[in-house]
């Protein structure tokens, strides 16, 4: 799994789990399990407004981009984040949880 962050400022908060090729944002289940190998899914069908672009799978990857909200005065890792890939199941973490020292 490969998840591309795009960062915007506005409020609000993002969290996110992985099981298997499934995600559960803020509490919403999505499984992408069924998306085949080549496939696209358009962001529209995922009624999520976390998920920006395109899904797809390549090379058996399923490769996604969440929006990741940030606050104006965010972190730079947060600002220009990097992406997250093959994350572990259980919650993944994002550049948004980093405390400001």
């Amino acid at each position: 799994m490969r998840i591309a962050l795009s960062p915007q400022v506005r409020p609000g908060s993002l969290n996110v789990q992985r099981s298997g090729d499934a995600l559960i944002i803020n509490g919403a289940r999505l499984d992408f399990a069924p998306l085949p190998e080549g496939a696209v899914l358009p962001a529209s069908a995922t009624n999520c407004e976390f998920i920006v672009g395109n899904l797809t799978r390549r090379a058996g990857q399923l490769e996604l981009t969440l929006l990741l909200p940030i606050a104006w005065d965010a972190s730079t890792a947060a600002a220009f984040p990097q992406p997250i890939i093959n994350p572990p199941n259980g919650r993944v973490a994002l550049p948004t949880d980093e405390v400001p020292q």
